[in-house]
């Protein structure tokens, strides 16, 4: 999980591919799209989140010699194509959308612009980077919109599909919105607060309860946050926690953060109990933190019964995304290179939402300039510009009755995707774990709530260039014609 080679983290039919371009002598420059196709959860956005870890793989792109060894081994590769392999490196360009922004369907998150051959070595891995952190980053900022503004911990390594998952998926959910993570090795490779209480081992490896938070307190005297509900959550552990904080406070040795922390039973009645008797004790600063097996429904159900708990740790649902376990990104051919010019690209599906959108593009973002809100997204050629001194008219490119026109200098535009890499060299740097976290709680804040909501959410225009639509309906009827010849 530190700088690798990843090269041959591909799909095997991305290298046969790439042997047919060489023996076909094809190497033409194309413009491939990363996308995705639909919201997660029957949500109403998406947070892009995996692009570092993309700039590390591309940067580390090379077949090593046990990699040539390996593939001569498979009796599929020819001598000429291997000695190919052996010099490959990475010369194109790509462009992306930054992470911890809000994105939707069918707009690229990551463009590349390279010769054919390496462009497809590189689909596989793009969009395993992309789909998996994209989608841990969507749930995360889902379940942090549920708890109102509490503090959201990850919890989720020991049931994360592995390793891998468990680390990236933890820098994923802090993009998203927690707080912290209780992944050490995750904290410590991407600079993030490593959070995190104790287990039930430790009140049961002590003669009794009492005994075992005193400890606690005493090793920890700045975060004495105690698990209640080893026993008996009312009768013993909020009792024995609240005698433990009263010898601090009489001791003047208060901790800067303290509280209990509840991992069973019925959440809501506990908390709110637990509160009563915290408060009644003298310690209405004291944090309830709340864990078990929870998303962000049961949190908004939480919270709507009046839970009184002010902070979450959040596992395994938000670590395996458990409702929505892949995002669903594509990764389409979408122009050629022919004598300097993009000739656009079309695929064509029975199912009208796999038919996409050729050419070289870009996405421009519409804000409503008054409330700085998202007004729509619009898809359309590179080379186009937008003025926002002008009127815009936008319109729905699947239902084209539907227009809004925008009356000039009541919006605003930002192009969303930026350049990674050029002719090969990388010209981005990432920002901090932290840093991505901040920016995309700003890009939140753009969403109207009713697009955050969690059942039957207000989608987002997404809207297609006249220049853009024209061209994509000449693409279908040529393709059209064709067919009835045949």
């Amino acid at each position: 999980m530190t700088e690798q080679n990843l090269t041959l983290l591909t799909d095997f039919y991305e290298i046969t591919m790439m042997q047919g371009y060489y023996k076909n002598k094809n190497n033409d420059i194309v413009v491939f799209d990363a996308f995705y196709r639909s919201n997660p959860s029957d949500g109403g956005y998406a947070v892009c989140a995996g692009l570092d870890q993309v700039i590390d793989y591309i940067k580390n792109l090379h077949f090593d010699a046990d990699d040539i060894e390996y593939l001569r081994g498979l009796n599929v590769f020819d001598e000429d194509f291997l000695d190919y392999l052996a010099d490959f490196r990475f010369s194109g360009s790509i462009y992306a959308i930054p992470e911890g922004s809000v994105v939707f369907p069918k707009e690229p998150l990551v463009k590349v612009i390279a010769p054919i051959m390496e462009a497809q070595l590189i689909e596989t891995a793009i969009l395993t980077m992309v789909n998996h952190q994209s989608l841990i980053a969507t749930k995360a900022s889902r379940v942090c919109y549920a708890a109102r503004g509490a503090g959201v911990m990850e919890f989720g390594l020991r049931r994360a599909q592995g390793p891998d998952a468990g680390t990236y998926g933890a820098r994923a959910a802090v993009i998203g919105g927690c707080i912290g993570t209780s992944n050490v090795l995750a904290a410590k490779m991407f600079q993030m607060p490593a959070l995190g209480t104790h287990a039930h081992s430790w009140i049961m490896s002590f003669d009794d309860e009492l005994t075992a938070f005193r400890k606690y307190a005493e090793l920890y005297p700045q975060n004495a946050t105690l698990l209640v509900d080893t026993y008996d959550t009312l009768r013993s552990g909020v009792p024995n926690a609240i005698k433990v904080f009263t010898e601090l406070r009489d001791a003047g040795k208060m901790p800067a953060r303290y509280g209990i922390r509840l991992d069973s039973g019925d959440l809501a009645y506990l908390s709110k109990k637990a509160r009563k008797m915290l408060d009644e004790a003298g310690f209405p600063d004291a944090s309830i933190c709340a864990s078990s097996d929870l998303d962000e429904y049961l949190i908004e159900s939480l919270n709507s019964q009046g839970a009184a708990i002010n902070s979450w740790g959040v596992g395994t649902n938000l670590i395996t995304s458990k409702d929505c376990p892949a995002f669903g990104g594509v990764y389409k051919l979408a122009a050629v290179q022919k004598d300097g010019e993009f000739l656009p690209k079309i695929k064509l599906s029975e199912n009208p939402a796999k038919i996409t959108n050729p050419g070289n593009k870009t996405v421009f973002r519409i804000y409503d300039k008054e409330t700085g809100k998202i007004k729509a997204d619009l898809i359309a050629f590179a080379d186009e510009v937008i003025d926002p001194s002008k009127p815009l008219l936008l319109f729905d490119p699947n239902a084209t009755w539907k227009q809004t026109l925008l009356e000039p200098d009541t919006y605003t535009v930002r192009e969303l995707l930026v350049p990674v890499f050029i002719d090969g060299e990388c010209v981005y740097n990432s920002p901090s774990v932290m840093e991505i976290r901040d920016y995309c709680a700003k890009e939140l804040n753009t969403l109207w709530d009713e697009t955050k909501r969690f059942v039957n959410p207000q989608e987002v225009y997404i809207d297609l260039s006249e220049r853009l639509y024209k061209t994509k309906q000449e693409l279908l009827d040529t393709v059209h014609k064709k067919n009835k010849r045949h």
